[in-house]
């Protein structure tokens, strides 16, 4: 089973179930792989829906952030209801440390030593780690080992 048949098969569940919060979240999700799925004018891989999942989780995070600045607590926890609907169609996240050991290895591997390398560092590096990192995470934690390298030399 596909992962776009996979959601419209469990927001069905959630219809039965009386879920209406799970059963809206899922609509939303298939709402926007169905609008990526007309651009692309074919239908969506796995791969390709888990993109649009990650970025409506992406979306939700922002929304949070700026609704706790704001002080609208009720907003933000109703955004972080809807990630944890989302959240088990994710692959598994990485931890810090694993994240950590990629980025000292890209390092390596491009030879970057000044935070002006972030970019060849970024381009080695998402591609290993996409849907499976935040990637202000993998941003902060380049910086920090670009900074420790420009300090050494």
């Amino acid at each position: 089973m596909s992962l776009t048949e996979q959601l419209q098969a469990d927001m069905k569940t959630a219809m039965r179930d009386g879920d209406t919060h799970r059963r809206d979240t899922l609509r939303m999700v298939i709402a926007a792989a169905q609008n990526a799925a007309k651009k692309k004018r074919e239908p969506l891989s796995d791969e390709e829906a888990l993109a649009v999942i990650t970025k409506e989780v992406k979306q939700r995070r922002e929304s949070i952030e700026a609704f706790r600045g704001a002080g609208r607590d009720d907003l933000a926890d109703k955004e972080q209801a809807e990630i944890d609907v989302l959240s088990p169609y994710l692959p598994e996240q990485m931890g810090e440390d694993e994240v950590r050991a990629l980025v000292v290895e890209a390092i390596a591997a491009t030879g970057a030593s000044s935070p002006r390398e972030m970019g060849q560092v970024m381009g080695q590096l998402m591609p290993r780690v996409k849907g499976r990192a935040d990637g202000k995470l993998v941003s902060s934690l380049v910086n920090q080992e670009l900074a420790k390298a420009a300090q050494a030399e």
